[in-house]
């Protein structure tokens, strides 16, 4: 059980208020904390997968994702959860029964069934019919991850309620900016474009794609606001703090289904009955909603990197087992078979039961219970559910396997693959990169995003219990009468294996590889920087915001009084370009990405924020000090090893961006002028600002560079001369580094 937080008010702190009624904050606190978790995606971006169970209780690093949900809802404070079940409504149900859920003390769990709702809009009417919501509540899907205390924004919204009682809303959010390449985030989801007031921190536009590339805002807002920022690097974390009134204007609304596309948008753009929605943003908390298998991925690696604390494998709260961490983020489970022969690598998880033979290697992967893998077995980030058999000499890439799956021997997944429960795949088979397996034939009319999951019984669909021995049958055919199905399934995945493999209608071949567990293909990258068009820049008319309100996709403020370019608050190109780059470095860390596509995917990054190649080199450079810094370090001695340890790892890519001794020198500086980047400059403004702790080592990380070639002599020469006529103040790592330049000085004038 996770642990409850100091402070915690038992007896409520979450209380609410009737429309436009002031209650005491006596009553409020009488009124216990209440949430609303819909266990119901009404979605199909998991299908095959939920064709068979609900999402919510799919495993998430080994954990159903709802346990994750509820765990975090106890800690931060809620009392009662109303659990909304509709598709698969009887397993989430019997879960939640052999879990304890509903026996805890102090934590009351009701689950609410229908058979019939087909978007969020449905289910919170009926919640609202069954008037079980006494005060404000905490809306959230059972597919989020957090660890955010909910103190600071429940406060947050009641003080706006005392103040205003058409606050209704405070929805989370959280820094990411997306990637200019793809124009989506590190979760898989679309770039989104927020424009908050930065004195309320009420939202005013909520856009999650724009295909102009252009936002349109209502001029008039400006008239309402002194000053508007419009944002593209902020993430929807999709928990809301809600009063009572959503639940009526959900009631009032029939059209309302989704939670963004309808309610809030419809709420922004109403102007009668004058509801307001605002943010609350997170920074050093986490929360995310896995929309896609994309966010799954990204989630699923957040918690092995301990993001999400205490909500990791090795700490116990409800709904896991917990798992000794060993070294380089690699959690195992108490009882595992494991041969010595057989390697498992960084941020990989094995759960209880599962044995791995002779000669295997599993890295950056989650493997379930009881799963027995072969020899000469690779298993390269990927989810490997319960109970799964991998035979010998399998090669697995960035796929994810359902529970009861058989993979003959020989068989190998290429990038993207998801095989649903209890497929069987034939010996020597390839399964080709973001194919869907499952033993359901594909439905012939697809459901939209907003319908239910339900099992067609007759999309073709065979009996799993007449699958589970069928490999070892289909040798005795003489004893067996196969269906037609049946048949065809078998061979569409080799001989002896049985599921059919869904066909990628034409148009959604982009959703498969933008939405996969698989990395986006290096080729992919360079194929959408090359063919995406330009961007539009700002409109502007004698300085002042045309009509329709177009702001560009960066721009960040826009201000009533006197809209003028140098009063505009601009971020920096390169601050974001500089963000990019660490993310795509702390990518390859964690998924042992090749020196090679690094390369390309930070060119694309620089040709998208128009810089120089030098500016690359600033870039990486900061990204290996900061991997450095943030892996254990109890001495400074010990942080001097962690950056060697980066840099000669790096080495070779780092040097890419370094071909001459002009450019070298400007490794160590971030100017605004491309010619003059300096890379001991870059390193001397982290001593200063953003990694102080380097501050004491500075003089032996320049020498670490300079023994690993990375830096030559002139250039660090250079960079002395330079600082000659600078002020005292500019001068400190250059006293700091004094004997050893003077010691260049004099190897070079004996060359001489």
């Amino acid at each position: 059980m996770v642990a409850k937080k100091s402070g915690r008010n038992r007896g409520g702190g979450g209380g609410g208020t009737a429309a436009a009624t002031e209650v005491s904050v006596e009553e409020l606190a009488r009124v216990p904390l209440q949430a609303i978790l819909l266990a119901d995606s009404f979605a199909t971006k998991f299908r095959p997968i939920t064709l068979e169970r609900p999402k919510v209780l799919l495993p998430l690093v080994n954990v159903p994702m709802i346990d994750y949900t509820l765990a975090w809802l106890e800690s931060a404070g809620v009392e009662e959860v109303f659990v909304f079940c509709c598709a698969h409504a009887k397993q989430v149900v019997e879960h939640l029964e052999n879990s304890q859920w509903f026996a805890q003390p102090n934590f009351s769990v009701t689950a609410i069934e229908s058979n019939n709702a087909v978007g969020a809009g449905d289910a919170l009417r009926l919640i609202y019919e069954q008037n079980v919501i006494r005060g404000d509540f905490v809306l959230v899907s059972g597919d989020t991850v957090s660890n955010m205390s909910l103190a600071e924004a429940l406060g947050e919204h009641k003080e706006r309620r005392r103040k205003d009682s058409n606050a209704i809303m405070t929805m989370v959010i959280t820094q990411s900016k997306t990637s200019p390449t793809t124009r989506q985030s590190r979760l898989g989801t679309d770039e989104l474009f927020m424009a908050i007031d930065p004195d309320t921190k009420q939202l005013l536009y909520y856009e999650d794609k724009s295909d102009k590339g252009t936002v349109s805002l209502d001029k008039t807002l400006l008239s309402d606001h002194p000053s508007i920022y419009l944002h593209n690097d902020k993430q929807d974390c999709y928990i809301d703090i809600c009063s009572p009134e959503v639940l009526s204007t959900f009631a009032d609304n029939f059209d309302y289904q989704h939670l963004r596309r309808h309610f809030l948008k419809g709420l922004l753009d109403d102007d009668i009955m004058g509801y307001k929605i605002f943010t609350h943003e997170i920074q050093s908390n986490y929360a995310a909603r896995i929309d896609n298998f994309r966010s799954y991925d990204t989630v699923s690696k957040d918690i092995i990197q301990r993001w999400t604390y205490p909500l990791v494998p090795d700490v116990q709260f409800f709904g896991n087992s917990s798992a000794k961490l060993d070294r380089q983020g690699m959690y195992r489970a108490s009882v595992v078979g494991q041969s010595r022969s057989a390697q498992v690598g960084p941020f990989t998880v094995i759960g209880s039961g599962t044995t791995i033979g002779s000669q295997s290697q599993i890295s950056n992967s989650v493997v379930g219970e009881g799963c027995k893998i072969g020899a000469n077995v690779s298993i390269e980030g990927c989810y490997i559910w319960h109970n799964v058999t991998i035979e010998d000499g399998c090669q697995l890439k960035h796929a994810i396997v359902c529970d009861g799956v058989v993979i003959k021997s020989g068989v190998i997944l290429e990038p993207g693959v998801v095989l649903s429960y209890k497929v069987v795949v034939g010996q020597q088979f390839i399964v080709p990169a973001y194919s869907k397996v499952s033993l359901y034939q594909q439905p012939i009319k697809q459901d939209s995003d907003e319908e239910l999951e339900y099992a067609d019984s007759s999309s073709g669909f065979m009996d799993a219990s007449s699958l589970s021995g069928l490999p070892d049958k289909l040798k005795e055919e003489s004893t067996i009468q196969l269906s037609e199905s049946q048949l065809q399934a078998a061979s569409e995945v080799g001989s002896g294996g049985v599921g059919f493999i869904w066909s990628t209608s034409e148009g959604s071949h982009e959703e498969e590889w933008r939405h996969s567990v698989a990395p986006i293909p290096a080729a992919k990258l360079l194929e959408i920087m090359h063919t995406s068009n330009n961007e539009l820049e700002v409109v502007q008319q004698d300085g002042n915001l045309p009509p329709s309100g177009e702001l560009e996709r960066d721009s960040v403020t826009a201000n009533s009084n006197d809209y003028d370019d140098d009063d505009v608050d601009v971020k920096d190109d390169y601050e974001f370009f500089e963000n990019e780059v660490e993310a795509t470095f702390k990518r390859a860390l964690e998924e042992n990405i090749k020196e090679d596509d690094v390369i390309l995917e930070v060119n694309s990054l620089r040709l998208s924020y128009n810089l120089a190649t030098a500016d690359c080199s600033g870039a990486l450079f900061y990204s290996m000090m900061k991997s450095a810094l943030s892996a254990p370090h109890p001495s400074p001695s010990d942080l001097v090893k962690n950056a060697a340890t980066v840099i000669t790892k790096w080495k070779k890519l780092l040097k890419y961006y370094l071909p001459s001794i002009d450019e070298e020198v400007g490794l160590l500086i971030s100017s605004s002028d491309p010619d003059e980047i300096e890379v001991i400059l870059k390193f001397e403004e982290m001593c200063l600002e953003s990694a102080k702790e380097y501050s004491t080592v500075f003089v032996q990380i320049l020498h670490l560079l300079y023994d690993k070639d990375i830096i030559q002599e002139e250039a660090i020469l250079n960079w002395a001369s330079e600082k000659e006529g600078a002020d005292e103040t500019d001068k400190l790592f250059v006293k700091q580094a004094e004997k050893f330049t003077q010691w260049l000085n004099e190897a070079s004038e004996e060359e001489d």
